[in-house]
């Protein structure tokens, strides 16, 4: 079912994407960071779900039909760092900032600092060029917010 879309996001020039596959590649990849301590759970799916109501202006129907698009794409989607890339290629910084922000939300859904999450996000951050400074202060936001 994504074969097509995910030969042009790996493709060597891959073209910017559009708003809608940039979503689609996005919400893939905070799938990928929720399954990646091998637990995929309820507060995770319902943290994707919120990010993107609060990110894209979704409905809640909506949103769940995304994240269910992105669990597919996610599972067919090559390794994290080709993937990662080549979302870097396609999206511009301060919106990577944004997904960093939002992938720390989902890694830190269940109130658990798991070191698989985290070092899944500081790959992810490198590969997606953002400073280990506005990661740590993506993290420190996210964490602010759940402690307040």
């Amino acid at each position: 079912m994504f074969g097509d879309f995910l030969k042009g996001l790996m493709a060597p020039d891959p073209a910017p994407l559009t708003d809608a596959d940039a979503r689609l590649a996005l919400t893939a990849l905070l799938v990928r960071v929720a399954r990646a301590d091998d637990t995929y759970d309820l507060a995770e799916m319902t943290r994707i779900d919120r990010i993107l109501v609060a990110r894209y202006g979704l409905s809640p129907f909506a949103a769940a039909g995304l994240r269910s698009q992105g669990e597919e794409l996610e599972a067919q989607a090559p390794d994290t760092v080709r993937f990662t890339r080549a979302i870097k290629d396609a999206v511009e910084y301060d919106d990577r900032i944004g997904v960093i922000q939002a992938l720390w939300e989902v890694a830190l859904a269940d109130g658990d600092r798991d070191p698989e999450e985290e070092s899944l996000l500081r790959m992810v951050s490198s590969f997606l060029g953002v400073s280990d400074q506005d990661s740590n202060l993506a993290r420190q936001k996210v964490q602010a917010k759940t402690a307040g």
